[in-house]
């Protein structure tokens, strides 16, 4: 009988180690989730094109309030994921010298084609374990966007709500930031 050894699991730290000392460089599409390091979903370009639509659609509106992310890691407990967009209180430094925590989070957006199951069935649940306030993600196939509001600890959301065409999304914790739904999905 072979005994089954749990996997090991990396921490924060370990993994910015590995990126610090070359082990790990920008042509390793992988983010660290629950202290395994996991590939990315590859970006096609209709993934790649809702990202820069966001981008062009949020950036103008938080100018001045908040800073817009895109593929930029987030640090979490045991996880450092590297999220489609990410809506950020402003730092002076503009994050050159730390990665983001949830306390520094507005809002995180995936957008998803083909990874629809994590980003709803891991993602979001570490996402509200860690604290970050709000959550969209994208689903190119579903032509919704799901937006996940208060985080439970228990890795829940208090509230998701489907939105469709026709709808708007506010970013709650900027008021008179908002999309049309339309707008963002093709």
């Amino acid at each position: 009988m072979i005994a089954k050894l749990p996997p090991f699991r990396f921490s924060v730290d370990q993994y910015d180690r590995m990126i610090e000392m070359g082990i790990l460089d920008k042509d390793d599409r992988v983010e660290l989730l629950r202290g395994e390091i996991v590939p990315k979903m590859p970006s096609n370009p209709p993934h790649a094109g809702i990202i820069n639509r966001l981008n062009r659609l949020l950036g103008p509106q938080v100018l001045g309030r908040a800073i817009p992310g895109v593929q930029n890691p987030i640090r979490l407990k045991d996880s450092q994921p590297e999220p489609d967009l990410s809506v950020l209180r402003p730092s002076p430094d503009d994050y050159g010298t730390r990665h983001p925590t949830p306390a520094d989070v507005f809002l995180l957006i995936e957008v998803s084609e083909s990874s629809l199951d994590r980003d709803r069935d891991l993602k979001a649940p570490l996402y509200a374990e860690n604290g970050v306030t709000e959550y969209w993600i994208v689903s190119l196939d579903n032509h919704t966007v799901l937006v996940h509001r208060d985080p439970r600890p228990d890795g829940t959301w208090a509230a998701v709500t489907a939105r469709t065409r026709g709808e708007t999304l506010d970013v709650a914790a900027l008021p008179g930031v908002s999309v049309a739904v339309a707008d963002v999905l093709p």
